[in-house]
């Protein structure tokens, strides 16, 4: 399996460089040559399997020789031991027709643990085989950064720096990022919002001097493997309501576009995945650029669901590189004219788009009074996230067409909005419960690229 870069210059690697590489050296993102695809009869055998097996089963084809089948069986299966639910990713039925994707059994609470938890694995593994040290660098907007910190803190070949956007995640979120006492990791309070973080981030891999230094690598969904690893849940929930033997709806609340566009890599492998429907919150750019075909870049608006907090979405470039044919300089000129505010969609390209993904938006008000439907009507508590995308699938059901939100965190993650919600604290699962009691360890720094550079120098184990 060969990988290429969305901007077509940088060097063709294969999965594990692309994996270790995570952003291109054309500053493009990587995406495999070929998508492979599975036969009906294919889908259909992983009714009743493990999730660790269909993991295997949909990972194999994408790793090539990168990993033996015993090293990727080992390595999913360490990945997904620590989580709290035997179905690793349950279904939870809302109404009829409507379920929820409960993401957030791992160890951090949150979807990012699936993808997390795995390509802390596979690092190992060709670390061990490279005997290479690397410096690993995150940005986050909050699930990121303490699933990246769980799944590489403690590890002696790898520092982990995390920037966040100081004050504009959750108190839970922060507290899993600044309380870990393992000393290779450091959680880096940025002057700034996610999108200021994530340029920094890009900045640093695009110093090819630095990158080389520190042997720069990348946990963010630009990382393929992040996405791959997401792909399979889409496959174990289908397959439990029905699929390949019936269509399937997926509504996903989305800011970097990582989740949803796994989705629509799951629709190309041949699973039956009707409606991909991207939620967004009032920050609602992926939204105004599929109903208007203009990508324009706004001041991002804080909210209660920070995750989402995002204007330029990462992962809509590899989406961009599809809509328009695989043309690496068709995307080239898109992202040098998104550097001055943003871009226009060709009709082609916007049409491809929305063949495969529809959208919507919530306002804060109605993302609070869906948390408090959805716990009336049913008795459920979810998070804001969540609830950004149950607001939006209720308006996007169709008849004998199950659909499936996917609740991308717990709702302890977030109890000052919940609370508001519905007048109950959620409470942090029992691996958690001592999390404010813990010490917290943060570094204060400017949106500074050089900065950022100084400070990695000076604290990285080299």
């Amino acid at each position: 399996m060969r990988y290429v870069s969305t901007r077509g210059r940088a060097e063709v690697l294969d999965f594990s460089q692309a994996m270790m590489t995570g952003l291109a050296r054309d500053g493009g993102l990587y995406l495999p040559e070929t998508i492979p695809t599975f036969s009906a009869e294919e889908i259909a055998a992983f009714e009743g399997l493990p999730y660790e097996e269909v993991a295997l089963r949909v990972i194999t084809p994408f790793v090539g020789d990168s990993f033996s089948q015993d090293e990727l069986r080992g390595a999913i299966a360490r990945a997904y031991a620590g989580f709290d639910h035997v179905a690793r990713a349950p279904l939870v039925q809302l109404a009829p027709g409507h379920h929820l994707l409960e993401l957030f059994h791992g160890p951090t609470i949150a979807f990012k643990d699936f993808a997390m938890q795995l390509i802390g694995q596979l690092f190992q593994l060709a670390l061990a085989k490279s005997g290479d040290r690397i410096t690993i660098l995150g940005a986050t907007s909050g699930d990121t950064g303490s699933a990246a910190i769980e799944a590489f803190k403690g590890l002696p070949n790898v520092d982990v720096f995390i920037m966040y956007p100081h004050g504009r995640v959750s108190e839970v979120q922060r507290r899993q990022m600044t309380t870990p006492a393992e000393e290779n990791v450091h959680a880096l309070a940025v002057a700034g919002t996610f999108d200021d973080c994530q340029a920094r981030l890009k900045d640093l891999f695009n110093d090819h001097a630095f990158r080389d230094e520190v042997h720069l690598a990348g946990v963010n969904s630009i990382n393929w493997a992040r996405v791959l690893a997401q792909i399979v849940y889409y496959f174990t929930a289908a397959v439990s309501l029905g699929a390949p033997g019936r269509e399937i709806d997926f509504t996903v609340p989305t800011g970097n576009f990582g989740d949803i566009f796994a989705g629509s890599i799951a629709k190309a492998m041949g699973l039956p995945v009707g409606r991909l429907v991207v939620a967004t919150n009032q920050n609602d750019i992926l939204h105004r650029a599929l109903a208007t075909g203009e990508y324009r870049v706004g001041t991002v608006e804080p909210s209660i669901s920070p995750s989402m907090d995002i204007q330029v979405s990462s992962n809509f470039e590899r989406a961009l590189w599809l809509a328009y044919g695989r043309d690496g300089v068709a995307v080239s000129q898109l992202m040098d004219e998104l550097k001055s505010g943003g871009f226009a969609i060709s009709q082609g390209a916007l049409q491809a788009l929305r063949e495969t993904f529809e959208s919507g938006r919530v306002s804060e008000d109605e993302t609070t009074a869906m948390i408090a439907t959805i716990r009336a009507e049913t008795g459920e508590v979810i998070c804001p996230h969540t609830a950004v995308g149950v607001a939006i699938a209720r308006g996007h059901i169709r008849p004998g067409v199950p659909m499936i939100t996917l609740a991308t965190a717990h709702p302890a993650k977030f109890p000052d909005a919940v609370e508001a919600a519905i007048g109950i604290r959620p409470e942090l699962p029992p691996h958690m419960a001592d999390l404010f009691g813990r010490p917290e360890r943060t570094t204060q720094v400017e949106n500074d690229a050089d900065q950022l550079k100084s400070l990695i120098l000076a604290r990285r184990t080299a």
